[in-house]
Formats: C-alpha cells, sequence, structure tokens
C-alpha cells in the first residue's frame, strides 16, 4: 500500500495497539498491512514525550492522595454528625 493516505485515528489505533496492548510491531504492521517504518514513524509522530508521561503519572498519583484523604475525612465528618446526634438528644 505505498502512497496510502491513513486516517490519524488509524495512525493512532496502530501506535495504541504496540504501545497501549502490546504487541509487536512486525505483527501489526502484517496485520494492518502496512510497514514496520510507517508504524515506527507513527510511534515518533503520536507518542507522548516521557516528561509529559511522568507528569501524568505523578499527577494520577496526586489524585490517588486526594481521593484517599477525601474519604478519610468524610468519614471522620460522618462519625462526628452522629456523635453530635447522639449527645444532642442525651442532653434533652
Amino acid at each position: 500500500m505505498s502512497g496510502a493516505k491513513f486516517t490519524d485515528e488509524f495512525k493512532r489505533d496502530a501506535v495504541a495497539q504496540v504501545e497501549d496492548r502490546g504487541y509487536p510491531v512486525r505483527e501489526v504492521a502484517e496485520r494492518l498491512g502496512v510497514s514496520t517504518k510507517s508504524i515506527y514513524t507513527w510511534q515518533k509522530q503520536f507518542s507522548r514525550p516521557a516528561k509529559v508521561i511522568q507528569e501524568v503519572d505523578a499527577q494520577a498519583d496526586e489524585i490517588r492522595r486526594l481521593k484517599r484523604d477525601l474519604l478519610r475525612v468524610t468519614e471522620e465528618r460522618d462519625i462526628l454528625k452522629k456523635a453530635t446526634a447522639y449527645f444532642a438528644r442525651e442532653s434533652r
């Protein structure tokens, strides 16, 4: 298929098969009917730089930490609400 034009979606899917799903470049190229050179070129074109990946990982870690903190604080709030209601009933 020399000279064929492929959509960005097609190219991104090919790259995802290699990077995300772990298929060998040669296998993906044969299955899609493109050259391995094309796949490598598309990887360079669409892959995120290592710095961006590290930033995304750091953000994901921060989100997980914040969710844990939110869960803990929510549980503490609920306990305090129950205690307040209990002591309000007791003082009557």
